[in-house]
């Protein structure tokens, strides 16, 4: 039963031929994005908690020594990172959404892209099974009713075709589907952290730029 379903020619045919199609129609740099944004459904998610734990050390610096001895506090996400150094810089958290929304748009284009090269390879998978057909049938050709080779020819036919299917269907469009989920995902947590530091340094009494041991001597 499993000899039937299982042709390594088939499959090179179907998944081969998708990726070289996939590369040729979308480019090396969105296929690059692609395997980049693959390889991040199987790392660690953004976690909230930690960073809000990290970020919490950075509000209590503000808070305790004000905007001007306050040192930026990196804990290795490259978005808060960068706006710790961009908090203690400017000594104001009014760029803060500003620069969060550079980084927004670079991720969410990042998954835009990786969602289209797998939605297109989803497209051509089915395709490249139409391709394994005519391949098989054409071997066909010449063969007699009671030859082997036909009938061997006609599974090849069918065979590749289940496989176009079920790799548009059961591979190619749910990665980009999970992808477009984690994306999601991502951002809103972002945008809930970014809210919460911002809350969390106006509460400090220091938000509008100038330290509250200065204040206090003004």
């Amino acid at each position: 039963m499993l000899e039937t379903w299982f042709d390594p020619a088939a499959i090179a045919i179907v998944l081969v031929g998708t990726l070289i199609a996939t590369l040729l129609r979308c480019g090396v740099a969105d296929s690059r994005i692609a395997l980049g944004a693959l390889r991040g459904l199987f790392e660690r998610a953004f976690d909230v908690a930690r960073a809000k734990s990290e970020l919490a050390l950075q509000i209590r610096e503000i808070a305790d020594d004000g905007f001007i001895r306050a040192e930026p506090h990196h804990f290795g996400d490259s978005e808060f990172d960068s706006l710790s150094d961009l908090i203690i810089s400017q000594r104001s958290i009014q760029s803060l959404h500003g620069e969060h929304q550079k980084f927004k748009e670079a991720r969410l284009a990042n998954a835009q892209t990786a969602v289209r090269v797998f939605d297109c390879a989803a497209e051509l998978a089915p395709v490249l099974g139409l391709a394994g057909t005519l391949i098989a049938l054409g071997q066909a050709q010449g063969a007699a009713a009671q030859d082997s080779g036909l009938v061997g020819a006609i599974a090849m036919a069918v065979v590749t075709t289940l496989y176009g299917l079920l790799a548009a269907n059961f591979l190619f469009a749910p990665l980009g589907s999970a992808i477009a989920r984690k994306s999601r995902q991502e951002e809103r947590d972002r945008d809930a952290v970014l809210e919460w530091l911002a809350r969390g340094i106006r509460q400090t009494g220091v938000a509008g730029g100038t330290p509250h041991s200065e204040r206090e001597a003004a």
